[in-house]
């Protein structure tokens, strides 16, 4: 089976009912908790915004009563600002801080909302992969070695990796158009950690799974490459990841069943 087909059986499968029920609860979850985020900040910002009016109102009434204790405040409370201003007065510089503010802005919300579907549809995973067995690979036994245990370390030790490496890669976010590039590099290797680990944890052994990678770990890579900048298109996300799970569970339970049945032959020959 080549990569179209593989692509068309997996497209095919996300637009039935089970599959489609399923892509729903990341997509709900996903709405509801940056709905809620969305509040929060804003509600933040409020404050912080009342906060400076009330520093500027205190500002103006000491200089009513000829005092100067709060010329301290008056440089704390405007330096920020006097930086930005200073910014925006060459076209050059202000073309900077609004890109940076913008794109960065955008990338990191779409960051956001795919990091949450990842860890909703890591708990859906074994559910559309069993689902994917019984209706195309009925002989092909799952065994898979993921637990609550590993899970977690997966989980907790790709995400400091990937804090690391933002921090690591911090002087490059401030080169225009690379940033870009040089941003997602972290949020990869955490997409391609857990997406790919809460797959072949369900449907094969440690060794499967090492000789797998060792024989289509480039092409696992790319797969996996094509889908995320597949999530970079605003809110598809939402909707995308149990796609990602089918495709990518498509194309290990082909190569599984490609392996063992490889491995009988050789027990046979034997």
């Amino acid at each position: 089976m080549n990569e179209a087909e593989l692509f068309l059986k997996a497209l095919r499968d996300f637009f039935t009912r089970p599959f489609l029920k399923i892509a729903l609860y990341p997509f709900f979850i996903t709405l509801c908790i940056m709905y809620g985020a969305f509040f929060v900040a804003a509600d933040w910002g409020l404050d912080g915004l009342q906060h400076h009016v009330m520093q500027v109102q205190q500002q103006q009434l000491a200089i009513e009563n000829g005092e100067v204790i709060a010329s301290d405040i008056t440089t704390q409370t405007y330096f920020g600002k006097e930086i930005i201003e200073f910014l925006l007065q060459f076209s050059i510089t202000s073309w900077i801080v609004g890109f940076l503010v913008y794109t960065l802005g955008t990338i990191f919300v779409m960051l956001f909302a795919l990091f949450i579907t990842l860890i909703v549809v890591g708990f859906l995973t074994p559910w559309i992969l069993k689902l994917i067995q019984k209706k195309h690979y009925p002989t092909l036994e799952l065994q898979g070695y993921g637990n609550l245990f590993n899970t977690f370390w997966i989980l907790i030790k790709s995400f400091m990796i990937m804090v690391l490496l933002l921090i690591v890669l911090i002087p490059l976010y401030f080169i225009p158009v690379l940033n870009i590039f040089i941003l997602n590099i972290p949020f990869y290797y955490f997409f391609y950690k857990l997406l790919n680990f809460d797959i072949t944890s369900t449907i094969m052994t440690k060794e499967e799974e090492a000789i797998i990678h060792l024989k289509k770990g480039n092409h696992f890579h790319l797969k996996t490459m094509v889908l995320y900048l597949i999530s970079m298109i605003p809110f598809i996300v939402l909707f995308s990841t149990v796609f990602y799970v089918i495709y990518l569970g498509h194309g290990y339970m082909s190569e599984l069943k490609k392996l063992r049945e490889a491995k009988m032959k050789d027990m046979t020959n034997a």
